[in-house]
């Protein structure tokens, strides 16, 4: 018999949050100004930048689960924490329905799901130990069961390859349709194990072979891409010059999106020539409105892995809000 661990078991748990030094040495944590943190999950990115200076932090996060972690946080910072529930894919309203129309310190998005998240079986997100078959962020719209068994063929097809990247993916729909023609199908550790069956165990793998399929279907529950291109987007809009943009993904559809981001928007060119563009000669709104700080991605040390081996896939990436061609020269 499976041990479900309660929620409020997991929300006990420590957490450790990635890449933290890298975090604050980008957002460049000065007293007096404001920083978001889009992702609160856990507060531990909340918690460091609070204790690095004598800042304001606004915290957001869609999970309504973690509100109660948000207590003793504001119990130590009475007076220098806001915790805003809401996706940040509506950033901007979010921040403007509480009075604030720009940010002049940073904003930090640490993308995808949590440990605490991942930890709990009563969600869904985990293949780990059994649970129902979940992952919502927040309990409205459509379940990732509810997705496994109304999707046809094709759609579910569409999502494995496609969000999860899966090369396997029309195979795996098709024992997913196959399957729940006897049954529905409820449980992560059922889903799991149908789609370990239609794509063999393989021991060269280095993840287990229904993590594709499980991202895959957390992203499109959660509508997460797109929630992260409107939460860039906003950004951009709120931040003050001078402000900073610290994004952490943890797989390759994140970071494409994240990447191409900021590099249009920094004007990058990676093989420039002659007939180039000459991008401060532009109209205003086609000028950068960022510089690269990260002209590479930022990954976790080799000292972090050993203690927290979930963020060998971390990636960093930061950019500083510009206000003049001056600046990005």
């Amino acid at each position: 018999m499976v041990k479900i661990i309660s929620h409020n078991n997991t929300l006990k748990n420590s957490h450790t949050p990635v890449l933290s030094e890298e975090v604050i040495e980008n957002l460049n944590i000065r007293d007096g100004l404001t920083y978001v943190d889009g992702t609160f999950g856990a507060g531990g990115h909340t918690k460091m930048i609070l204790s690095s200076a004598n800042c304001n932090v606004i915290s957001i996060d869609r999970d309504p689960t973690v509100q109660i972690l948000t207590k003793k946080i504001k119990s130590k910072f009475p007076n220098n924490f806001k915790f805003i529930a809401g996706n940040i894919g509506r950033l901007k309203f979010l921040l403007k329905s509480n009075g604030i129309s720009s940010i002049d310190g940073g904003i930090l998005f640490d993308l995808g799901v949590s440990s605490m998240q991942i930890d709990n079986p009563d969600r869904g997100f985990s293949f780990k130990n059994d649970g129902p078959l979940d992952m919502r962020m927040e309990k409205i719209g459509k379940s990732a069961e509810d997705i496994i068994n109304k999707a046809d063929e094709k759609t579910l097809n569409d999502i494995i390859y496609t969000l999860g990247e899966e090369r396997k993916a029309r195979r795996i729909a098709n024992a997913i349709v196959s399957y729940r023609k006897n049954k529905s199908i409820t449980s992560t550790m059922e889903l799991a194990n149908i789609v370990r069956t239609a794509i063999g165990n393989n021991s060269k793998l280095k993840i287990d072979p229904a993590t594709k399929t499980f991202q895959a279907l957390r992203i499109k529950v959660n509508d997460e891409l797109d929630e992260i291109e409107n939460a860039l987007s906003d950004a951009e809009n709120l931040l003050a010059p001078g402000a900073r943009l610290v994004v952490i993904c943890f797989h390759s559809l994140e970071d494409k999106i994240v990447k191409k981001f900021l590099r249009s928007k920094s004007g990058f060119n990676s093989n420039p020539h002659r007939h180039s563009v000459n991008i401060y000669s532009q109209s205003a709104e086609l000028r950068p409105s960022f510089k690269l700080i990260t002209k590479k991605v930022l990954m976790a040390s080799n000292e972090e892995l050993k203690s927290n081996y979930r963020a060998r896939s971390a990636k960093l990436r930061c950019a500083e809000k510009i206000n003049n061609m001056d600046d990005a020269a």
